[in-house]
């Protein structure tokens, strides 16, 4: 399965520079894509515009990879009430970057993570909820 977003954000080269034309192809780029819902796009600015038609679901998703950032982890099912948390919040806010990141590290999620602990013989502390009481050899 090929990234429908990568594919219309093609014409940026990895440090963000324009590019039409793709030099180790030799040919012009074709960065049309089909999304998820059924919408084509044929770049960044229709991309864009379609991603701000769902601006809700937008935000969700953005919040979810920014938490797991920021939790160094896999967001489970039990994060999710405070990531729709962290949502609503923002959105009174419209959704500016800095409600996001304030609500990320405000959520207990972010403020109770333990600190992984190696006491030198290989034992460490689990960080994660589902098995604090477990220590790994």
């Amino acid at each position: 399965m090929i990234d429908p977003y990568g594919l219309a954000l093609e014409n940026f080269t990895a440090t963000g520079r324009w590019r039409d034309d793709d030099r180790d192809a030799g040919a012009p780029i074709d960065a049309s894509t089909e999304l998820a819902g059924g919408k084509k796009v044929t770049g960044p600015i229709e991309l864009t515009k379609a991603l701000l038609e769902r601006r809700d679901q937008f935000v969700q998703a953005f919040t979810q990879k920014l938490m797991m950032y920021a939790l160094g982890r896999e967001l489970e099912y039990y994060d999710m009430p405070e990531v729709r948390a962290i949502v609503r919040s923002a959105a009174a806010r419209d959704y500016r970057f800095s409600a996001l990141v304030t609500g990320i590290v405000r959520s207990d999620a972010f403020r109770m993570q333990a600190v992984v602990k190696d006491d030198g013989a290989g034992v460490q502390a689990s960080a994660d909820p589902k098995d604090s009481a477990r220590v790994q050899e």
